[in-house]
Order: C-alpha cells, then sequence, then structure tokens
C-alpha cells in the first residue's frame, strides 16, 4: 500500500477500522406505533432536538419527510455520546485524537504527477477544517475511501485555503486532480449552471438536512410547502438558492416567497429574531453552531421537517484526462467502506463530538 496524506496526521488507525461488536451503543431499532422521530430521540438520546440525527442516518428509508416512519420500521441510530444503549448491533467507538497540520498548494504550480492529488479546505466545519480531529467528517470519509481503494500511484489530501481557487483554476487546469466537499446543484433542472457544466460528481460522501430555522416565540408552521406562501427567508448572500426553486418548488421563481441575502449567517439571525424574517434557510450544522454561538438556543428552534436533503461530493472537473477512471475509483472506495462498517463509524465518531458541541 502506497499513499500519503498531505497536512492530515491519522494517529488514531482505529477508526478506520470495522465496528466491533458491543453492548448497547447505538444499533437498530423499531419504531412502534405511535412513535415519531422527535420522541424516539427523546427517549433514547434524551434530547427530542436530536430527531434531526435519526432522520439523516436513515434517509434511503424515510426520505425528505420525518413523518413517513410507520410501526416496525427498522431505523439505524447512530451511537452518539454513549447513547442509545441496548439495542442490537451495537458498536465500540474510539475516540478520534488525531491532529491535523497545514499545507498550502499556491495556484500555478503543478502538483505531483506520480499520485493522485485531492484538496480541501477549513472554515467547513464540521465537515472540513485542519482544526478539526482528522480534518473533520468529510477529510476522514475521503482518506477512508482512498484508502480502501489504494490507488497503485498512491495519493495526496493537500489543503488549499481559499475555496475561491479550487474549481478554478486548480481543478480547471487539472493542477490537482478532485476537490471535496461540494453540493451538487439541480443539474437535471439547470444543466447550465457552471457546476453542472463543467464538473463530475461522486456518490454523495455525506447527506445532510438543510432546515428552516424559526423563532421561538413565534414559530412559523411548515407541514407543506404550500404554508411557506407569502413568507420572507433569509439565506445569506453566495449560499446557493436551488433548494427554494426546484421542479416540484417554485418559490423564489413564481414569487410565493421573499428572499433576504444579507452578507453573514449572523445577519440572518438577527432579521429572524427581529421579526423581519420568518425563517432562515441553513444546513442543519451551520444553523445549529450559529445558534450556540450567537446565545439564541432559547430564541430559535427547528422547524418539524426538513426543507431539502443536499449530497456533498467529491468532484472533478470534465477536461480531465482520468475524470471517468477517478470517480469510479472514489465511488468504489466510498461503497467498500460503507459495507464494511468503517464509514458508519467513522460518522458516529466525529457525531458524538459534534452533538456534544451543540
Amino acid at each position: 500500500m502506497r499513499h500519503t496524506v498531505s497536512g492530515l496526521i491519522f494517529a488514531v488507525l482505529a477508526c478506520l477500522a470495522a465496528p466491533v461488536a458491543a453492548q448497547g451503543c447505538g444499533g437498530s431499532y423499531t419504531v412502534k406505533r405511535g412513535e415519531s422521530l422527535s420522541l424516539i430521540a427523546d427517549r433514547l438520546y434524551k434530547n427530542a432536538g436530536m430527531w434531526t440525527a435519526i432522520h439523516a442516518n436513515n434517509l434511503a428509508a424515510i426520505g425528505e419527510d420525518p413523518d413517513r416512519i410507520h410501526a416496525g420500521m427498522r431505523l439505524w441510530l447512530g451511537c452518539i455520546d454513549g447513547r442509545p444503549a441496548g439495542l442490537d448491533g451495537g458498536v465500540t467507538l474510539s475516540n478520534v485524537t488525531a491532529t491535523s497540520a497545514a499545507l498550502t498548494v499556491e495556484p500555478g504550480t503543478a502538483a505531483t504527477r506520480s499520485r493522485i492529488n485531492l484538496m480541501t479546505a477549513s472554515d467547513y466545519a464540521p465537515f472540513t477544517d485542519r482544526d478539526l480531529p482528522n480534518g473533520g467528517i468529510l477529510a476522514d470519509v475521503v482518506n477512508a475511501a482512498m484508502r480502501q481503494a489504494d490507488p497503485p500511484q498512491g495519493y495526496a489530501i493537500h489543503w488549499v485555503e481559499g475555496w475561491g481557487s479550487h474549481l478554478e483554476p486548480l481543478l480547471s487546469n487539472a493542477l490537482l486532480d478532485m476537490g471535496f466537499p461540494w453540493i451538487r446543484p439541480d443539474c437535471e433542472s439547470t444543466p447550465e449552471e457552471y457546476r453542472c457544466a463543467n464538473f463530475l460528481f461522486s456518490d454523495p460522501m455525506f447527506e445532510m438536512l438543510m432546515i428552516l430555522f424559526v423563532s421561538s416565540a413565534t414559530p412559523m408552521r411548515y407541514d407543506e410547502d404550500a404554508d411557506m406562501r407569502g413568507r420572507t427567508l433569509c439565506r445569506p448572500a453566495g449560499y446557493a438558492t436551488h433548494q427554494l426553486d426546484r421542479p416540484d418548488r417554485r418559490w423564489l421563481s413564481e414569487g410565493q416567497v421573499v428572499l433576504k441575502q444579507p452578507v453573514a449567517v449572523a445577519d440572518c439571525f438577527a432579521m429572524l429574531v427581529a421579526g423581519e424574517v420568518d425563517g432562515v434557510v441553513l444546513n442543519e450544522f451551520t444553523g445549529r453552531a450559529a445558534i450556540r454561538d450567537l446565545g439564541l438556543k432559547d430564541k430559535v428552534q427547528v422547524a418539524p421537517r426538513p426543507l431539502a436533503i443536499e449530497g456533498l461530493h467529491v468532484l472533478v472537473h470534465k477536461t480531465h484526462p482520468d475524470a471517468d477512471a477517478l470517480l469510479t475509483m472514489i465511488n468504489e472506495g466510498l461503497r467498500a467502506i460503507k459495507q464494511n462498517g468503517v464509514y458508519q463509524h467513522i460518522i458516529d465518531t466525529h457525531m458524538t463530538r459534534v452533538w456534544a458541541e451543540f
């Protein structure tokens, strides 16, 4: 096996081993009559708000609507902070104690062609950040997938700080081979969108919930899309808005909602608390972290259903001479670590830390 991981020092290889059978942490749960995800979360995680963690772990079975569960359905509950206990298939999780170091690749310099070069950047917690254990959830996942694929020429993961240089010029000129993590727009509806027209996407490395954050004092009802008509939403400038306009949802193009786009996430929450908007649209992790950092836990809450599901992908430029082979490699590595349990082990380990911070 020949590979290097530039910028990442993985001191705990246990998180790349298959989960070991153990008593009581996480596992398979059978839904009982009358239960909802929030009731299950309240009973087993001691936190009703963690219904989103159960939902995200079972997207293939549940889909976008968390109410689509029924008695007898089998759900996988991840081990988070030692809970839940006593379920079938529980696992033992090792602590992630690795540290990470910085590596900068200067734009315009050729990467080493004797190996496969991937790149990411910081400031996208909990997915990628040099200061997070193992570089964050997706640095850990991508490294595990590449280890599994074990390319004969080796590979390296580079920290290239400044997301703006990733797509252009680094990937467009094949100065590096692949980048992560990136959201895939609705390429079926907007094939002309820049990423759709120029890049190929891997299978989702992780799927996250896009959440509507509402005021606790005057919570907006959101049980179905019709509830959004006439509402004012906030999403920071520069953030993708395709979640608000898709084949089954034309909120922006048909003027069903008003969208405010201030500069920062904090501005959106200030507008929400002031009553200037009805909801803030963010991924679960960015939103919950902002609520924590801004001291708004008593003033902001999560709507009872997600707005959308977003996948995070590895991407490669369509003009790369080995684009198809690179995607095949990363996809096969990802499928393998999902089958052998390594993937779920990584997710559960990081989620323990992430939820403890919320």
